[in-house]
């Protein structure tokens, strides 16, 4: 399967991912609205998020694909099917641990997170239930963490890219039965979400078995001690857990920043964890249609070039992969910076959600897409580093953005509120990303084609035509006020979006930049 076409799979199928998770927003918003509940579900949800990203597709994705894509490449099939059943075991065994760890110490969890919660005791105590009802998603999560690096590196990749639209349909389904089914039960109707996630994981998990099966990879899970002592002992599992451990400081580096971020927003005006998840969840449409498509589809490949020693291959992998991310990415942050109260106000405003919740979304959108072309890039750029397993180099640049992140804090929450958290995140996106390919290039594992001067300023004129669009369009409605009746608003924001791409791909076609054939090289 060509790059493109595996890219494009995983995008198609993301877009889904993320067109559902966007139905589910939209109607929790509707029902819920932003308030201290919804803050104390999005904290909640936020815990065992944080641990599977932290975990299964933090540390544990980056190590393990790498260990695995070489294990096959230089051992064969029949070893690497060793290694997964001798991985699975031990993961397992952690999982397990860690989910009655989490369950038991769920108070202690939501107080590091949000203490600020404390200020709404209601609030406070429904994030330590949710915390508990939903702490058992890592679980599940982490064995589709651990299926998905197989399926991928076996280049199946459709049913991992598939697989959150099961979460989204749960929680939606959550949403629009379950929370009026717990209200006429005297329950908090929130509550219905926690019980709509763990659903979800369970499905997610649960649609995973039959491909692995089929590709006869389906891991055999040690259930005694025995079998997990000798599965500690396998030279593959060892050298995964080698490099979870940079790994998990670097990845841990970034979710502490996020730890940090939801801390401070807990202690501002009541709502702001709620607009922050909101355009965090609106910030997922080009990071996971980009970003996390390309590093999904490029980690196993350039991890199998290094392993076959093709450094060509592996540099010109390299180089259209940040192509393809100038090219999509930086328009996006353009549409970001400039159209982001459209984009709110026609998704979101309904229902419970006011007209000065758009405003506060707005900001923190605009302020995550200032760093947009970096949280995109860094998907990119750092699998080139885990492809040669050097974890170390990503870990040390992540925990001096992190020290960044906090100075650029405290310049900018004062001043700028949430969207201070927002644009601090964004900047030190940029950092990172510009540090990364600093590194590359320094060491020469990337040497950039040629025509990237030409290429650079081709898409900076087309985007500063778009700028000009959306910034004329952003000011020419008053979208807040229009309201979304009979759906002129969403019809409008359809209008402008194709208008928008028409000048900024017939800007990119009228400098002589042909975006097919570049996807296509």
């Amino acid at each position: 399967m060509s790059l493109l076409k595996a890219a494009s799979t995983v995008s198609l199928l993301t877009l889904a991912s993320r067109v559902t998770g966007l139905v589910r927003d939209l109607l929790m918003a509707s029902v819920f609205g932003a308030n201290a509940l919804t803050d104390a579900f999005n904290v909640a949800f936020r815990i065992p998020n944080l641990f599977r990203r932290l975990f299964a597709e933090g540390a544990f994705s980056q190590a393990f694909v790498p260990v695995l894509a070489t294990t096959r490449t230089q051992q064969g099939d029949a070893a690497t099917r060793g290694l997964i059943s001798s991985v699975a075991t031990v993961l397992f065994w952690a999982l397990l641990a860690t989910c009655v760890l989490g369950v038991l110490g769920a108070p202690l969890l939501v107080w590091a997170l949000a203490s600020g919660l404390r200020q709404s005791p209601e609030g406070y105590a429904a994030a330590v239930v949710m915390t508990r009802w939903m702490f058992p998603y890592i679980g599940f999560m982490s064995l589709v963490a651990l299926s998905a690096g197989i399926l991928n590196t076996w280049k199946h990749f459709a049913v991992p890219a598939a697989s959150p639209v099961l979460l989204n349909l749960a929680m939606i389904g959550a949403a629009w039965g379950g929370a009026p089914l717990f209200q006429r039960w005297g329950i908090e109707p929130i509550y219905a979400m926690a019980g709509g996630v763990v659903l979800g994981g369970v499905l997610q998990l649960g649609v995973q078995i039959p491909a692995l099966r089929r590709l006869q990879v389906l891991p055999r899970v040690g259930l005694q001690w025995a079998a997990l002592r000798a599965a500690s002992q396998d030279p593959g599992v060892r050298r995964v857990l080698r490099l979870m451990g940079p790994i998990l400081l670097g990845v841990g580096v970034a979710q502490l920043s996020l730890l940090i971020n939801t801390q401070i927003a807990s202690y501002l005006a009541p709502g702001s964890v709620t607009w922050l998840f909101y355009a965090d969840r609106l910030m997922e449409f080009p990071t996971a249609l980009l970003g996390v498509a390309l590093g999904v589809v490029l980690t196993p490949q350039l991890t199998a070039a290094r392993a076959a020693g093709d450094a060509a291959r592996y540099s010109a992998m390299l180089d259209w992969g940040l192509r393809i991310v100038v090219l999509l990415a930086l328009p996006s942050a353009v549409a970001l910076l400039t159209f982001a109260t459209p984009l709110v106000a026609t998704l979101f405003h309904r229902g419970e959600l006011l007209a000065s919740d758009v405003v506060q979304i707005a900001l923190a959108l605009a302020g995550y897409g200032a760093g947009l072309l970096g949280l995109v890039a860094i998907k990119v750029l750092a699998p080139g580093y885990y492809a040669s397993q050097d974890v170390r180099t990503p870990v040390k640049i992540g925990i001096a953005v992190l020290a960044i992140t906090q100075l650029l804090n405290v310049l900018l929450v004062p001043r700028m509120a949430h969207a201070g958290l927002a644009l601090s995140i964004g900047i030190g996106a940029l950092v990172n990303a510009c540090w990364l390919l600093i590194g590359l290039l320094r060491r020469g594992s990337f040497q950039p084609g040629p025509g990237w001067a030409l290429f650079g300023a081709q898409v900076l004129a087309a985007s500063l035509l778009l700028a000009a669009l959306l910034s004329w369009l952003s000011g020419r409605f008053d979208w807040v006020a229009m309201g979304d009746a009979g759906g002129a608003r969403a019809a409008l924001l359809a209008g402008c979006m194709a208008a928008a791409a028409l000048v900024y791909f017939g800007a990119l076609w009228v400098s002589g930049l042909r975006a097919g054939a570049l996807l296509r090289r």
